[in-house]
């Protein structure tokens, strides 16, 4: 099985570019996120004629996840409060930022962290409040699947390998020490990062600035990620970041990233 993650900043924007690349790819799980668009208004045929089931939490112009899979996914369910206490949940399901269900054996979690916007913002404690959140919303699905697939724009690069330039990470959004320990006080219940399996070298982002020429000198921030459980890690065959599409004209400003086991 192939599941990718894609982060496609606006699916109508970019809805022939991922039509293409799902025709060359045929991978069997896309995960979307900041699609910006209502479901009611969601591009759905091309994909359907692809041979894809659709399932989408979206908002307009804001966020927005979906999941298309060629296999019908089960247990499907949108944001944390049909996991986690309505209270623990408490307003965060506003933003369109978490879709799950599952193919066969294998629970596929397709989040879109918040940003966080700047250190000592109110976004930035949401964001912190949010991580929180959905490490109690994992670890509830981890009693239950032994096999999860955890994928998505997480805004967060966990290791200055992931970033180009890692000087005064500690005072950057995406890299601080609170967000980074967030993310691994979540890892911590036995989510391993499949790229890292395949490949420890620096250099391989899935992010790039669409300013100052940023794709094109390589400087960006490797924030889009797959993290599985132990024994999905060790079914895992191969993870890679497809740079293909970030050199097309209009392209997002991530590449989806591709894990098979």
């Amino acid at each position: 099985m192939k599941v990718a993650t894609w982060n496609v900043n606006s699916i109508r924007t970019r809805q022939q570019l991922v039509v293409e690349w799902l025709e060359e790819t045929k991978v069997d799980v896309l995960c979307l996120q900041e699609t910006k668009v209502v479901d009611k208004d969601f591009p759905t045929t091309p994909f359907e004629q692809l041979g894809y089931h659709l399932y989408i939490s979206g908002q307009k112009a804001y966020n927005g996840v979906a999941i298309f899979s060629r296999i019908p996914m089960e247990d499907v369910s949108n944001g944390f409060a049909k996991i986690v206490d309505d209270c623990l949940a408490e307003d965060f399901d506003a933003q369109k930022r978490v879709i799950t269900g599952v193919i066969g054996e294998v629970r596929i979690v397709n989040l879109y962290v918040p940003n966080g916007s700047g250190i000592g913002t109110e976004k930035y404690d949401y964001k912190l409040r949010w991580l929180k959140v959905l490490g109690e919303y994992l670890q509830i699905l981890a009693r239950s699947h032994r096999e999860i697939c955890v994928c998505g724009d997480f805004n967060i690069a966990l290791e200055d390998r992931d970033i180009y330039n890692p000087k005064g990470k500690e005072n950057h959004i995406m890299s601080s020490d609170a967000e980074r320990q967030a993310l691994r006080e979540i890892l911590a219940i036995g989510l391993r990062d499949a790229f890292r399996k395949f490949n420890s070298q620096e250099g391989h982002f899935t992010w790039w600035d669409y300013r100052a020429a940023g794709f094109r000198r390589n400087r960006g921030w490797r924030i889009d990620t797959h993290y599985l459980t132990k024994e999905l890690y060790e079914k895992a065959i191969s993870c890679h970041i497809d740079v293909e599409p970030r050199k097309q004209e209009k392209p997002s400003d991530h590449a989806p990233a591709i894990v098979e086991f």
